[in-house]
């Protein structure tokens, strides 16, 4: 049985929320996937973002960033055990390999990534051109509208 439903009737009366409605569908599709490693996505200003993934135990050298086509996909790969001699009496850090992707909005960029205290920290800017920004329609009054 699935759980999929559809979001048409709510976009009946709207122009280019398609977009969104994917994002909503594929938010859905992963709640279902794994949560590991678990990230927080914060809004620190208007235009200014930040996503925060847990990656205790990881390095620099063991994270991998990508932005392509909107998407940013963030990676981490399990390193090799240097201490070959050590036997753990209790594992709790899992340093499993891990990605996670987050499709960006439009205008939105990667400004930095920051690594401290078992957290790795990607700032987000939004970035909206002028010819994007809202702009007001005067209403002519009597003159009639350009054919």
């Amino acid at each position: 049985m699935t759980t999929a439903f559809s979001l048409a009737p709510l976009f009946r009366h709207s122009v280019g929320f398609d977009r969104f409605n994917d994002l909503f569908e594929s938010a859905a599709r992963n709640e279902a996937g794994s949560s590991y490693p678990p990230y927080n996505v914060e809004k620190h200003g208007e235009d200014h973002y930040r996503i925060v993934v847990a990656a205790a135990g990881f390095q620099e050298q063991d994270l991998d960033l990508q932005v392509e086509k909107g998407v940013l996909t963030v990676i981490g790969g399990k390193r090799e055990n240097g201490a070959a001699e050590v036997t753990y009496l209790h594992q709790g850090i899992a340093q499993r390999a891990f990605k996670l992707s987050f499709r960006l909005a439009d205008h939105i960029e990667v400004k930095a990534a920051g690594l401290a205290n078992g957290l790795l920290s990607i700032d987000l800017l939004r970035i909206v051109p002028e010819e994007a920004k809202a702009k007001r329609i005067p209403i002519n009054g009597d003159k009639p509208a350009l054919n």
